[in-house]
């Protein structure tokens, strides 16, 4: 798919965001053979925080799952995630020695085995290697978000999300607000009129520093920042790569999923400290402009001792619709309305969905907007880096690739030298 001749207000017409009711290609999972429900075969990549929570949601989403394989480059996190998996259900771990891969190349091994699904949760650099590989060998997928740091990088994982298509694999997202009921229900009174047409949207997520480990004696540079790529341009994109984009995600849910003329931006890095945090900002702010007055906002920070907040506010004409994540959702207007149902646990939702979608030989596919907004969010951090406006054409020329392949890493290799962005010094790539 060449990206760069697709119209941004169209090419997300060109795929759906969720197919349901499309039957599983032949090749699919067997598992309707006898009215005894099959296994399914579960492979885990990535057994940091994030992939043992995603296995733990796994297991619980269906009693007939089980892992059989996981795939890492620390042993540590393979040790200390198995542990952890155990604990909730011995029964449905069945990892042996011989399905533990470690190394850069290991996910490449563990798609060779037998799994039926895939959970992609290593750090976003890689995901682009591991969802190719993943939709290479017909496994259904959960992958988490972002998918993607570069935009070379992204239009393999756009190139990816259309052959997944193609094959009728599920496809779930890390997205994880758009499983959770309160978001669910506001947006689909925000998509069927109850404000009006939309005038501006603007979305804040702020909060403190994330998880840091101090390094430990044996550590190489690049062994350091690996177990802290938060902080790491190469690995995770910068925070609004790898965290803010919840709230970049939410921005284009809210618009339809359409692609803004230009982005622009500012950011800096004020609190972090420059021998500990990497080379990443501790905060950003961006303006999308859509065209013809509409624009949408959104402002980031990882500071600690600051107030957090993730809010998103949508303004129409005949009303506005505010969310206070995780406590007050409301619509102000003539059709005023406030959420006063059950919430739910919007990680747990997701694993429900897609293993109750390969139960009922269904297909979901959250491809398009999990591409989607990565793109947002990196376009975002180049105009934050340069300080430029840029706009769609100039964004989907960019050749910058922050770090190499999976297939180029070995532990010899240099780690994340870059220093830390000046906007009107750092040129656009």
């Amino acid at each position: 798919m060449n990206l760069e001749n697709l119209n941004r207000r169209s090419f997300l017409k060109k795929t759906n965001t969720v197919v349901l009711g499309t039957a599983l290609a032949a090749s699919s999972l067997n598992l309707y053979a006898n009215s005894a429900p099959k296994k399914i075969k579960i492979g885990l990549v990535g057994c940091g925080g994030r992939g043992t929570g995603a296995a733990s949601q796994a297991l619980r989403a269906d009693p007939n799952v089980v892992i059989t394989a996981v795939a890492d480059i620390f042993q540590d996190q393979v040790d200390l995630c198995l542990d952890s998996l155990r604990q909730i259900s011995n029964d449905q771990v069945k990892v042996d020695s011989k399905n533990i891969f470690l190394g850069f190349l290991g996910f490449q091994k563990l798609m060779n085995t037998d799994v039926d699904v895939v959970l992609l949760c290593s750090p976003p650099n890689f995901r682009p290697d591991h969802l190719e590989e993943a939709v290479k060998k017909g496994k259904h997928i959960f992958c988490e978000k972002p998918v993607a740091v570069d935009i070379p990088n992204l239009k393999r994982v756009f190139e990816s999300v259309k052959i997944a298509k193609e094959k009728n694999l599920c496809l779930v997202s890390g997205f994880c607000f758009r499983y959770a009921t309160p978001n669910r229900e506001i947006f689909q009174r925000i998509k069927q009129g109850d404000i009006g047409d939309i005038q501006s949207v603007s979305t804040f997520r702020f909060g403190g520093e994330l998880s840091h480990k101090e390094r430990q004696s044996g550590w190489s540079d690049l062994e350091y920042q690996l177990r802290n790529w938060f902080y790491f341009q190469r690995y995770s994109g910068d925070l609004i790569v790898e965290q803010a984009i919840h709230s970049v995600d939410m921005m284009s849910w809210a618009l339809g999923d359409i692609v803004p003329k230009t982005i622009i931006a500012t950011g800096g890095r004020q609190s972090r400290e420059l021998d500990k945090f990497g080379n990443v900002y501790d905060h950003m702010s961006i303006e999308f402009d859509y065209g013809n007055g509409l624009k949408a906002f959104h402002s980031c920070r990882q500071q600690n001792g600051t107030d957090s907040r993730n809010s998103v506010d949508v303004i129409g004409k005949n009303g506005r619709a505010n969310l206070n994540i995780p406590s007050n959702f409301e619509i102000y207007g003539d059709k005023a309305w406030k959420f006063t149902g059950r919430n739910n646990n919007m990680y747990q939702t997701q694993h429900d969905e897609l293993f109750a979608a390969i139960r009922d030989k269904k297909v979901i596919n959250d491809g398009p907007h999990l591409a989607n907004s990565t793109l947002l969010a990196i376009w975002s951090r180049t105009a934050a880096y340069t300080g430029k406006a840029i706009t769609y054409d100039q964004i989907m020329q960019s050749t910058e690739v922050l770090g190499p392949t999976s297939l180029e890493y070995d532990w010899k290799m240099q780690a994340d030298n870059r220093g830390i962005p000046q906007p009107g010094k750092t040129p656009f790539v």
